[in-house]
């Protein structure tokens, strides 16, 4: 039997009902999958709050962030963007970290990570605060009486809260212990102790300004027990030793004090 070969155009019409036949089945299954996605039982009915919320509970939360909240919401629990609710989170005061997850068939699940205050950034009171990690945030607690301060230029909160954390047990062994620490503009330290003494560090790295620390606190109860007055001031920037002063008495534990650093 002879083959006969279409003619053109009928291959033509052939493959464009393919085509056409394909196209639909795309469109079909597309929306199908709007449908689907739109259906209301894919509605978020609900965010669950986990973690650490001993600042922020799932109630004050809803308060802040409801008009937010509506307008993340409305989308569907499949589309929502997660990103978008853990960034919605994040700016909330004392929230340092959202992880935010699905929780089928139609809620989401984030878990809160707090802030861990651990002093004032500036001023008792200023409205921010340093957590355990050296970051500076904005809050105002009810229960920071007891907080230090720290002081600085921006973005150094990391280095003099570890300073700190380092000196604090050095003081502690003479029964005093850091109301305020401070590093000046030009990197120069400063202590304020909780017996109103002020304690110049002078600069240095944290190994240099530590063993300052540790040569004062090793030699003052020696001065102590020869002078009975309340510690005032320390200068421990001699390269030998250190000026110290007392109510009553100014003295230097330094064998030759030549120039401050």
């Amino acid at each position: 039997m002879a083959n006969t070969e279409l003619p053109l155009d009928v291959k033509l019409m052939a493959l464009a009902t393919q085509l056409l036949l394909g196209v639909f089945a795309l469109l079909s299954l597309g929306a199908v999958a709007t449908w689907a996605v739109r259906h209301p039982v894919w509605t978020v009915k609900g965010i669950v709050v986990a973690g650490d919320v001993s600042h922020q509970n799932a109630v004050t939360l809803r308060a802040q962030l409801a008009t937010q909240m509506r307008s993340r919401l409305s989308s569907s629990f499949l589309t929502i963007d997660l990103q978008q609710v853990r960034e919605m989170f994040e700016q909330v005061a004392w929230v340092r970290r959202a992880v935010v997850q699905r929780d089928f068939p139609n809620r989401l699940r984030v878990t809160i990570e707090e802030h861990q205050p651990v002093a004032w950034w500036g001023e008792a009171g200023s409205g921010q605060l340093v957590n355990t990690l050296g970051e500076v945030f904005d809050a105002s607690p009810d229960d920071a009486d007891n907080l230090p301060e720290l002081v600085g230029p921006a973005g150094r909160s990391a280095d003099v809260w570890a300073l700190f954390q380092t000196l604090q047990p050095v003081f502690a062994r003479i029964d005093l212990g850091i109301e305020r620490l401070e590093l000046g503009e030009r990197g120069s330290w400063r202590a304020h102790l909780h017996n109103g003494a002020d304690i110049d560090l002078g600069r240095g790295t944290p190994d240099e300004l530590t063993a300052r620390v540790q040569r004062f606190v090793g030699t003052l109860p020696q001065l102590t027990e020869r002078y009975a007055g309340p510690l005032l001031a320390a200068d421990l920037r001699y390269p030998n030793g250190y000026a110290l002063r007392i109510r009553g008495v100014t003295t230097d534990n330094a064998p030759t004090p030549t120039s401050k650093r």
